[in-house]
């Protein structure tokens, strides 16, 4: 496809946002950005134009979404989007809890229909779901405990929409990959009071999260769909040694 149009969805901070400036400054790339706000707070940018009031807890995102792209067809479809609602076992959240299975696995369904549906995908396109070693059942280990069942469940139910998808997308040439970008020094994980992991854990920033997953796009192609991967490899993941092994490659493909 010579398409070098690029949609993020969640572009409006973390490592939504960093995509959104890497892709932006390549040369002959356009980003099509989208925010939920009805307006984006951005100066004008003639490599990037926003789509707004794109809300992938909503019913209508895939709708909304390409009535703003028009006829605009897509090469890489990116989505970042994503919510954290901290729980506990003594203190279970039920909005929370949906929220963040609406966010990350029901929304991208309608968006990657409508996307197709629509002809904005096609041969050579590649789309790329923005998941989390969390979403690992096989990773997850005693020592870490559990809890926050929207976020971690949420996650692994995102792998296997990932996973149909690329079934469903794979005799049309898409590509559908799912990706753990790495554990980032974010507002959402700061919110959660997740900052006291950053140095232990290796947090990484969200332009080198998207520097090291704008790689991993560029090399990733029909070979690999229905893939989880880790682009900057096992070193911010906790259990990846103990459940996995030593000496492990990076990129790492992830267990399910």
């Amino acid at each position: 496809m010579s398409s070098s149009n690029i949609l993020i969805v969640g572009a409006t901070r973390g490592l939504g946002a960093s995509l959104k400036a890497l892709y932006a400054s390549k040369p002959s790339t356009h980003v099509f950005g989208t925010t939920r706000s009805a307006t984006s707070e951005e100066k004008p940018n003639s490599s990037v134009t926003w789509l707004t009031g794109i809300d992938m807890s909503q019913p209508d995102v895939g709708h909304k979404l390409i009535t703003q792209l028009g006829s605009t067809k897509v090469s890489t479809a990116i989505i970042s989007a994503g919510y954290f609602g901290l729980e506990t076992f003594d203190s279970p959240d039920w909005d929370k809890q949906v929220r963040m299975y609406t966010t990350s696995a029901v929304g991208p369904v309608f968006v990657v229909h409508h996307l197709v549906k629509a002809g904005l995908l096609g041969e050579g396109s590649k789309v790329i779901l923005v998941s989390s070693e969390s979403g690992s059942i096989t990773l997850r280990h005693e020592e870490e405990g559990g809890g926050n069942f929207g976020h971690h469940a949420s996650k692994a139910a995102l792998n296997m929409v990932g996973k149909l998808l690329s079934l469903d997308l794979k005799e049309q040439g898409i590509a559908v990959g799912l990706v753990h970008p790495g554990f980032m020094r974010t507002e959402m994980t700061k919110g959660v009071g997740f900052d006291k992991y950053w140095d232990a854990g290796g947090a990484v920033t969200p332009d080198e999260a998207a520097t090291s997953l704008l790689s991993f796009i560029e090399s990733f192609d029909l070979s690999k769909t229905g893939e989880f991967w880790a682009p900057r490899g096992p070193g911010d993941i906790g259990t990846a040694e103990k459940v996995l092994g030593k000496n492990l490659p990076t990129p790492l493909q992830l267990p399910w």
